[in-house]
C-alpha cells in the first residue's frame, strides 16, 4: 500500500489506521464496526474476534470480495485464478487480460496487484495479535490454541508470498508502529528461497503440534486444525522439491503428506465429483474451506459465470486448451494412438470430470440443453445478452449450484464452501513427491502405500471410476500425474503455479488461448477451433511475479525486484 511519506512499508497498514471489522461469515461472532487498540488488547472477546477474522483479508482492488473481504487467494471473485492460466479466459477483461498477454510489469500487475500489499498487512495484523496475546489474561491452553492460529495464518501469507515472488522478506514478530526506524535495511531485506521456506515451514511445525485434530461443534470448517497446518506444509515442500525452487528434497515432500494421509481423518468424497463442491455434509475430504452464509454478501457464481442465453455473465470461460487435455473413459489421451476420441462427437465418452467442470454444446443444464452453436444457438451470440457471449464456446460448471437461482439471486445464492485443501491435492501431492524419490511403486518407510495407488485411489472417486493406473514407468508416472492434477484440480488455483513450479510455463503459457467455433447443419455440428484471446505470451521473467513498483518505492528502493523487470 503506497504512501508519500514511505510510512506504510511492505504493504502493511500502521496501528493508528487499522480497521477491526468482524465480518459475521463463516463465524458466529456479532458484527462489530471496528475496535480500538485499547479495547483489543484489554477484552478477550473482542481480541478472539479480532484473532478469527484474521482468516480475511483486506479488499484493495476493485471487484475484490464484491460486498464481503477476500479470504486466502481469489475464491469466488468475478474473475478468478485460472483465468490468468491455460484454464481459462474471463469474459470482460477485469485485469487479467494484461497477464495473459505476457504484458505483467511492476507498475501493473492486474488482478496480481494485491498479494503483496496484502499478504504483509495481514502479517503485521498477526504480530499485533501475538505480542498482545503475551498480556492477555486467558487461560495458558487458550492462549496456545489462538498462538498456532495465528502463526497458521501468518504461514499461509507466507506461503503466498513464496509462491508468487519467490524468497521474501522475512518480519519475525515485528509490529511495524508510528515509532519504528523505517530506515532499518532488515525490513527490506529479502531472505533466499530456501530461508523463506524453512521459516514457514518451521511455523506451520509449530501450529500443527497445538492445533486440534477437529474443531468443537461452534466451529466449521474455516478455522485452523492440524490437518489444515500439515496440508499446507506438505504442499510448501512439494514446490520446494520442483525444479523452479530447488531447494528441497522429494522425500520431504512424500513425509509431509503422508503425515495428512497418517492421520486417517480425511477420505475421498463418494457422493459425486461435482457435489463435492457444494456441500459440507459428510464431506470429509475437506480440510479447510472458507464457507459462506446468507449473512455475508459475496460474489453470485451462478449469474457471474452462466451462459448468456440463461441471463448469466459468462465470466471464467474454460478454454479449448484445457477441454483437449481430458482423456476419455478408457484412459486414452484424445491424441493417443488408438484413441476412441471422435473429433465428430468430441464430447463424448470423456473422463466424468469433464462434465462436472464445464457446460458444452449439447450439454444438459438447468432443465434445457446448452445452445453455443450458430446459427440460432440461445447460448451463442445469436441468443439474448448477446455481450455475455462465451468467447471460447464453453462455460464454467464447477462449483455451481443449480438449485439456486440464476436471476436476481441476490442473498439466495453463492453458499458454496472455497475450498483451500482438500484429501485429493493431499494424495496427489503425495504421488508426485513418491514418484520422484522413489519411483512409481515403493512403498516409502513410514508410508500406507505407493505413489501409484495414491493416484488410483483419485481416480476411483465413485462417479469417476476413471481406469487404474498399470504398471508403468516413472516418467509415464511423472506425465500422468500432472495430467491427473490437470484435471482433477481444475479452477482451484493449482494450474498457475503447477506450470510454473514444473518449468514448463514457457511451453503452456505460450499456446493460443484456444475456443470453439460450432456451426449446425441439418441436425449435424462441425466444430472448428479459434483463437478466443489474441496476443497470449509468456517470458522467463513471468516464472516469478514482479513486486509492485508502489512497494519499492515505499522502502526507499531497498527491496530488491524481481529479475527483469
Amino acid at each position: 500500500m503506497q504512501t508519500s511519506n514511505n510510512k506504510y512499508i511492505l504493504g502493511v497498514v500502521m496501528l493508528a489506521t487499522l480497521l477491526f471489522s468482524c465480518k459475521k461469515d463463516f463465524l458466529e461472532i456479532q458484527p462489530t464496526d471496528r475496535f480500538p487498540e485499547e479495547t483489543v488488547i484489554t477484552d478477550t472477546s473482542v481480541f478472539e474476534a479480532y484473532v478469527i477474522n484474521r482468516y480475511i483479508g483486506a479488499r484493495l482492488q476493485d471487484k475484490e470480495g464484491d460486498g464481503t473481504d477476500p479470504g486466502f487467494g481469489r475464491g469466488f471473485e468475478y474473475s478468478m485464478w485460472s483465468s490468468i492460466t491455460d484454464e481459462s479466459i474471463y469474459n470482460n477483461d477485469d485485469n487479467t487480460w494484461t497477464i495473459q498477454r505476457g504484458l505483467l510489469a511492476p507498475e501493473n500487475l492486474g488482478m496480481a496487484g494485491t498479494i503483496w500489499p496484502r499478504s504483509y498487512r495481514s502479517i503485521r495484523e498477526v504480530n499485533f495479535a501475538l505480542n498482545t496475546l503475551r498480556t492477555i489474561t486467558m487461560s495458558q491452553a487458550h492462549k496456545d490454541r489462538l498462538k498456532a492460529e495465528l502463526q497458521f495464518i501468518r504461514a499461509f501469507r507466507y506461503h503466498d508470498l513464496i509462491r508468487n515472488y519467490g524468497g521474501v522478506v522475512l518480519m519475525g514478530d515485528t509490529a511495524l508502529s508510528l515509532t519504528d526506524n523505517l530506515q532499518n535495511d532488515a525490513f527490506f531485506k529479502r531472505a533466499t528461497l530456501k530461508e523463506s521456506i524453512d521459516y514457514t515451514v518451521a511455523q506451520l511445525d509449530a501450529a500443527a503440534a497445538v492445533l486440534p485434530v477437529n474443531n468443537d461443534g461452534n466451529w466449521p470448517l474455516g478455522r485452523a486444525t492440524k490437518g489444515a497446518a500439515l496440508a499446507l506444509k506438505a504442499r510448501l515442500l512439494l514446490y520446494a522439491a520442483s525444479p523452479l525452487y530447488a531447494t528441497g528434497t522429494w522425500a520431504d515432500a512424500a513425509t509431509a503428506a503422508q503425515a495428512v494421509i497418517s492421520m486417517n481423518k480425511y477420505g475421498i468424497y463418494q457422493d459425486g465429483y461435482g457435489k463435492l463442491f457444494l456441500t459440507t455434509d459428510g464431506n470429509n475430504e475437506i480440510i479447510f474451506a472458507r464457507l459462506y452464509t446468507k449473512n455475508a454478501n459475496h460474489t453470485h457464481l451462478e449469474i457471474a459465470n452462466g451462459p448468456n442465453g440463461y441471463g448469466g455473465w459468462g465470466g471464467n470461460l474454460p478454454m479449448q486448451n484445457l477441454v483437449d487435455d481430458y482423456r476419455m473413459m478408457d484412459g486414452t489421451a484424445i491424441t493417443d494412438p488408438g484413441t476412441s476420441y471422435n473429433p465428430a462427437t468430441p464430447y463424448a465418452n470423456r473422463d466424468p470430470r469433464f462434465y462436472a467442470t464445464i457446460l458444452y454444446n449439447g450439454a444438459t443444464y438447468r432443465g434445457a440443453t446448452l445452445e453455443t452453436f450458430t446459427p440460432g444457438g440461445k447460448d451463442s451470440k445469436d441468443g439474448p445478452d448477446n455481450w455475455n457471449t462465451s468467447k471460447t464456446g464453453y462455460y464454467l460448471k464447477k462449483f455451481m449450484n443449480d438449485a439456486y437461482p440464476l436471476q436476481n439471486p441476490w442473498g439466495n445464492a453463492g453458499f458454496q464452501p472455497w475450498i483451500y485443501f482438500r484429501y485429493a491435492e493431499v494424495l496427489l501431492n503425495y504421488a508426485e513427491a513418491a514418484n520422484e524419490a522413489y519411483g512409481p511403486d515403493v512403498v516409502p518407510a513410514g508410508s500406507t502405500f505407493s505413489a501409484r495407488a495414491a493416484v488410483n485411489q483419485v481416480r476411483a472417486r465413485s462417479g469417476v471410476n476413471m481406469p487404474p493406473v498399470t504398471a508403468v514407468s516413472q516418467t509415464q508416472l511423472r506425465d500422468i500425474i500432472r495430467s491427473e492434477r490437470r484435471v482433477e484440480l481444475a479452477f482451484e488455483e493449482h494450474r498457475f503455479y503447477d506450470v510454473r513450479r514444473w518449468k514448463i510455463a514457457d511451453v503452456t503459457e505460450n499456446k493460443p488461448a484456444g475456443g470453439i467455433i460450432i456451426n449446425k447443419v441439418g441436425n449435424n455440428f462441425t466444430y472448428t477451433p479459434k483463437v478466443a484471446l489474441d496476443g497470449r505470451k509468456f517470458l522467463t521473467q513471468h516464472y516469478w511475479l514482479p513486486i509492485p513498483r508502489a512497494e519499492i518505492q515505499a522502502s526507499g528502493n531497498k527491496i530488491k525486484q524481481n529479475d527483469n523487470y
